[in-house]
């Protein structure tokens, strides 16, 4: 039975608990962080974990665990995933996982040399529609990809960000690209594959805040599909969507915050047929990550959705912003070491 903790009992923690509960045979919460003692108190007897901790030194120092679960705001992920990683314990970071390019490197060395592994949860992946169709391209049952699109367009109102870590590159690392579209374009990245090439535009059109809340960009990805992702916390009708278009048939994602399998369609060309088969059913939570992650503990295989993988999508991210600011294209593999993009989303600062 492996054993797990939670650190930070903020609205998220809720199902990564959930999670934990739904794997019990499997898993165990033994214990429970957050900087108000009480809230972790409440947190703990509400989801039957034993054990309150201080803070993540004491709990850390206590022993037993496989894998500490980090739920608290982005801008402390890095120290405490280090810190957990010295410690040779295992973590489950929330997006973003860090604040930078240079933020993932350090995890990664830190894990190189303790052998303690960190995931993201990108849990999109996870769902049985995302499983069948990387099957289906993988056996080429939808011929060449051609062109994909990537929209999520949310809503947040002035209120939520007057939570103090929201919108600040400092503390939030950047804003709907960063925070909220990271979901839909890692699952667009795990589905095609490696990009290549980046050109994007962004903008601060309508909230207070010090990061963008608009932005959008054109891809080429390596096999030579074309896509567009736009990401936004200013649309009022909210929805999270999806669209790839082989040559055999468009498939098609749309929800909001997690989809079903009755959220795909598939659409055959001219001519065509293409089975899209339910040979299962799970939903795009938690839940069917923390599934493979402990598979992954089980068999003593690398986490998922590890470091490497984790860099991929980051550095998607910092070539969106890197184009964005200074207008020009930006291509897989030039944010390297001492690049004001790989320390900072906003590099040397914004246009406005």
């Amino acid at each position: 039975m492996h054993r797990a903790a939670i650190v930070g009992t903020g609205a998220i923690a809720a199902a990564h608990a959930q999670a934990l509960s739904d794997h019990r045979d499997r898993i165990t919460l033994t214990s429970v962080v957050d900087v108000d003692g009480a809230r972790a108190r409440t947190f703990a007897d509400t989801w039957h974990a034993p054990g309150v901790a201080p803070n993540l030194t004491a709990l850390l120092a206590g022993g037993g665990l496989d894998l500490v679960h980090l739920c608290t705001p982005p801008s402390t992920h890095a120290p405490l995933a280090l810190e957990c990683l010295r410690a040779g314990v295992n973590v489950l970071l929330e997006k973003p996982p860090t604040l930078s390019l240079a933020e993932i490197d350090q995890l990664a060395a830190a894990s190189a040399e303790t052998g303690a592994q960190v995931a993201t949860v990108f849990q999109h992946r996870f769902g049985s529609g995302a499983v069948r169709l990387r099957e289906m391209i993988a056996k080429g049952e939808l011929g060449r990809s051609l062109l994909a699109t990537c929209n999520t367009l949310w809503y947040r109102d002035a209120a939520y960000f007057e939570v103090p870590w929201r919108g600040k590159w400092e503390t939030e690392g950047g804003g709907p690209t960063m925070g909220h579209g990271i979901h839909q374009f890692d699952l667009l990245l795990s589905i095609l594959g490696p990009w290549e090439q980046v050109t994007a535009v962004a903008g601060r059109r309508s909230r207070k805040v010090d990061t963008e809340d608009v932005s959008m960009a054109l891809v080429t990805f390596a096999d030579g599909t074309l896509a567009s992702v736009v990401n936004s916390v200013v649309s009022p009708r909210q929805t999270s969507a999806l669209r790839f278009d082989f040559e055999r048939a468009t498939v098609e994602l749309e929800h909001l915050y997690g989809y079903r399998d009755a959220d795909w369609t598939v659409t055959p060309a001219p001519g065509e047929t293409v089975h899209w088969e339910a040979s299962s059913t799970v939903t795009s939570g938690h839940g069917g990550q923390l599934t493979a992650v402990l598979d992954a503990l089980d068999g003593g295989g690398v986490l998922p959705v590890g470091i490497e993988e984790t860099r991929q999508t980051m550095e998607f991210v910092a070539a969106l912003y890197a184009s964005a600011f200074t207008g020009a294209p930006v291509r897989a593999g030039e944010i390297g070491p001492g690049s004001p993009f790989a320390e900072r989303m906003d590099g040397e600062g914004t246009p406005w």
